[in-house]
């Protein structure tokens, strides 16, 4: 199990774009994925439970992946975030 935290830096926050960016990256991945925000832990694979997480910005989220390709579903997770959802 792979464990990483970080934050939302995209102004807009999480909303349907970036959540659809997140489930089009991890559906390549075997890995279980899940997000963590304070204590509400949804499937990182799921665009509704995304956005329903709610995670505006300057949100920490903790990235949780589990399986054979869990460091590198966790890298591209973590790759989307640091780049703003390519929205800035």
């Amino acid at each position: 199990m792979v464990e990483r935290m970080v934050t939302v830096k995209n102004r807009a926050g999480i909303h349907a774009r970036p959540a659809a960016l997140m489930v089009q990256t991890v559906k390549e991945f075997s890995s279980a994925i899940y997000l963590e925000k304070g204590e509400d832990r949804i499937n990182g694979k799921s665009i509704m439970g995304i956005i329903t997480l709610g995670a505006a910005y300057g949100t920490p989220i903790k990235i949780i992946t589990e399986g054979e390709d869990e460091e590198a579903a966790a890298d591209a997770l973590v790759r989307l975030f640091e780049s703003k959802f390519q929205e800035e």
